[in-house]
């Protein structure tokens, strides 16, 4: 197991521990299925419940210092109180806020100072301070003395360590929280699968399959792995992996997915991917390594912060130095005051956790809706696209050619006339033939056996069906044949050539009884979707390497005003290269080998998920489902995302920039106004409590 940094990914070691410069606990690289290892956020919790009750007694006490009204004294002598307080105090800062001087400790060692270093600093001068004050009080001269008593600032020391381990324990909860997506996902899985070998059937652990394996899946039950149902048919739910809950339809030779659920049909499967090859391996990898990349908007709050801690530090310094100097007596009591304050609320927990937390939330967000996202840099750069460029066939269309208008000569009817076509088309393998007998299939129409089959290349195919001479092709072929064509079909057929459909005619002893018209059909969800990119704000373009004429009609039904077609892969990845150097952000959305170029040049590369594996890999974001609804969301999602980096990044700005100059003492020769440190300790948390909370609000994002 290697574990790594959230904030700093090129941080990896073979074991747990903190990361060397910022101090945050390192993260295992591989997500588990089984029970979440949460010691950190345990060990936390008892430091912060037990710290709390040793806080709040010493929190009382000093209260009653501070307000006369209270009296305190009558019932506690001074003297017992501040003992009590250092008693009580002491296992709160040494015990509960160990882990706080460790880590600022390994920050100086690592020459990478970090918020750790300021706590450690803030909470160790509050508390060295008072507990020589209390153990050596005679070393301080009379001037520093109140009602000859040294202030003591143990409730600083304790409260903030108290506050501190607060932030981080909601912090390790809210982590952990960004995982539940993958989570979930991995808890989906099946454990076991019903093996057939040699004729019979054992029940046998997920990890021990492999490729090849023949698998019986029964209603009710989990698909075990990804493959291919080589016998029976069902209808499965795949809303995990897709978001649609309309179960899909399943038949022999289509693909199945690991972790869906068999619905009502019982069907063997043959295993094509196992292990970390499975559909659900690989996103649970793709939304693990993105939660821990960072964007490009991360680099500015690390060179913020790479200044801001030495910056800090000066502030301290400067303080002290000008309130020893100018300050009311005594001096030296505010002077520590100020400068404790200071390093206090200017730790940088909110700044350091502003932009991971919104990326690991959103891109749990993004899986959860069927949205792969591969890094964290994609989600800046999709704010910004102002084109989205998109393939037609498999991405605007279903890829898949179908039947979809029938129209009959004199004399037949449809059914007569798609169950001979059908009849004759079963023994062809072209892919016009396969949608033409799936056609009648789903039309449950009878399918006749054909005698003397013949397949012409370049013209359709002809052979006997019932004793008939059945001829079906391209108007050339039947017309070489010397069969006449009706001028009313050729009329039909040119309309429907004209709306980018394919013709097919049909012959049967040697007159037309009609002819059928196959095209890729949009998705239904493609003309919506194009529609909302619009009121984006974005240029939608067509690449295709259909032809002009189809492309065109495509175009045009969907209210694509640019398009390119007749394009081969380098073509495609031009125009992305040619709308780039014009200073264009381009998103490119494809699903075939053949857009891999053009998705790896996009600023923006988006695959379907229903394409291949080189387009996947080639590009930023995968869509699951793979319709341009995806892309939409993902657009949504990124403007989401980064909206709210820019909002947390403003919570940790804006508590800085009021809150150091108020703790250095900038309002006290006007309002006579000086921060307490423990206040100082209540604002600092708090940023980081905003900055979390504000991340978390990006789980009700409507997509």
């Amino acid at each position: 197991m290697i574990y790594t940094c959230p904030m700093h990914p090129e941080i990896e070691q073979d074991k747990p521990g903190d990361c060397p410069k910022c101090g945050m606990p390192l993260e295992p690289k591989t997500a588990s299925d089984g029970e979440e290892d949460d010691k950190e956020a345990r060990m936390l919790a008892r430091k912060f419940w037990i710290g709390l009750i040793l806080a709040l007694p010493v929190f009382i006490l000093a209260l009653g210092e501070m307000i006369p009204v209270l009296d305190l004294k009558a019932f506690i002598p001074s003297n017992f109180s501040r003992w009590m307080q250092f008693v009580f105090a002491t296992p709160v800062v040494l015990w509960a806020g160990s882990i706080f001087f460790i880590k600022a400790w390994k920050s100086i060692l690592n020459k990478s100072l970090n918020m750790f270093t300021l706590i450690a600093m803030g909470v160790g001068a509050a508390y060295g301070f008072s507990a020589i004050a209390i153990i050596f009080p005679n070393i301080f001269p009379e001037s520093l003395k109140h009602h000859g008593e040294i202030g003591l600032y143990f409730e600083a020391a304790a409260v903030i360590t108290v506050l501190v381990l607060m932030g981080q324990l909601l912090e390790a909860k809210a982590r952990s929280r960004t995982g539940q997506a993958i989570k979930v996902l991995l808890g989906l899985a099946a454990k076991v699968a019903h093996r057939i070998r040699d004729g019979k059937e054992e029940d046998v652990s997920i990890d021990k399959i492999q490729k090849g394996d023949l698998l019986r899946v029964r209603p009710g039950e989990k698909v075990p792995l990804d493959g291919v149902i080589a016998e029976g048919k069902s209808t499965i739910d795949e809303s995990m992996i897709s978001g649609e809950p309309v179960p899909v339809a399943k038949k022999e030779g289509d693909r199945v997915i690991g972790a869906t659920v068999n619905q009502t049909g019982t069907f063997v499967m043959n295993t094509e991917k196992i292990g970390s090859e499975t559909l659900l391996s690989q996103i649970v990898k793709m939304v693990a390594d993105a939660q821990r990349s960072r964007a490009p908007i991360q680099k500015l709050a690390d060179q913020v912060s790479g200044y801001f801690v030495p910056a800090v530090l000066g502030c301290a310094v400067v303080a002290f130095i000008i309130w020893s100097i100018f300050g009311p007596a005594p001096a030296l009591a505010y002077a520590l005051i100020s400068a404790i304050s200071v390093l206090i609320i200017a730790c940088p927990c909110a700044l350091g956790l502003a932009t991971p937390m919104s990326i690991m939330v959103g891109v749990g967000k993004g899986a959860q809706s069927g949205i792969l996202i591969k890094n964290a840099e994609a989600v800046e750069k999709c704010e910004k696209v102002t084109h989205i460029l998109t393939d037609k066939t498999g991405t605007l269309t279903a890829g898949k050619p179908q039947v979809t208008a029938t129209v009959t000569a004199n004399g037949w009817d449809e059914r007569s006339l798609l169950s001979i076509a059908a009849s004759i088309e079963q023994s062809s393998e072209h892919p016009l033939a396969r949608s033409v007998v799936d056609h009648a299939k789903e039309k449950e129409y009878a399918l006749e056996s054909v005698d003397g089959f013949q397949s012409v290349t370049g013209g359709g195919v002809k052979g006997k069906v019932n004793g008939k001479a059945v001829l079906l092709g391209k108007q050339k072929f039947i017309e070489d044949n010397g069969i006449a064509l009706p001028e009313e079909l050729k009329k039909k057929s040119d309309a429907l050539q004209e709306n980018a459909e394919t013709v097919v005619w049909v012959a049967v002893d040697g007159k037309i009884a009609g002819i059928l018209g196959i095209a890729d059909p949009i998705k239904k969800t493609t003309p919506d979707a194009i529609l909302a990119l619009h009121k984006m704000g974005l240029k939608v373009v067509m690449l295709t390497g259909d032809n002009e004429k189809t492309a065109k009609a495509i175009a045009k039904e969907l209210g694509i005003a640019d398009v390119y077609a007749g394009l081969e892969p380098k073509g495609k990845q031009e125009i992305v290269k040619k709308l780039r150097s014009e200073g264009r952000k381009v998103m490119m959305a494809g699903d075939g080998i053949n857009d891999a170029p053009a998705l790896a040049e996009a600023d923006v590369g988006v695959a379907m998920g229903t394409g291949t594996d080189v387009a996947i890999e080639s590009a930023g974001i995968t869509l699951v489902k793979g319709d341009l609804n995806g892309i939409v969301k993902a657009l949504r999602l990124s403007r989401g995302v980064m909206r709210n980096i820019r909002q947390n990044l403003f919570f940790a700005f804006i508590y800085n920039v009021i809150g150091v100059p108020i703790a250095a003492g900038v309002l006290y020769p006007f309002l006579g106004l000086l921060l307490n440190p423990m206040i100082a300790g209540a604002a600092m948390s708090f940023s980081s409590v905003s900055v979390i909370g504000n991340s978390l609000r990006l789980h009700s994002l409507k997509l």
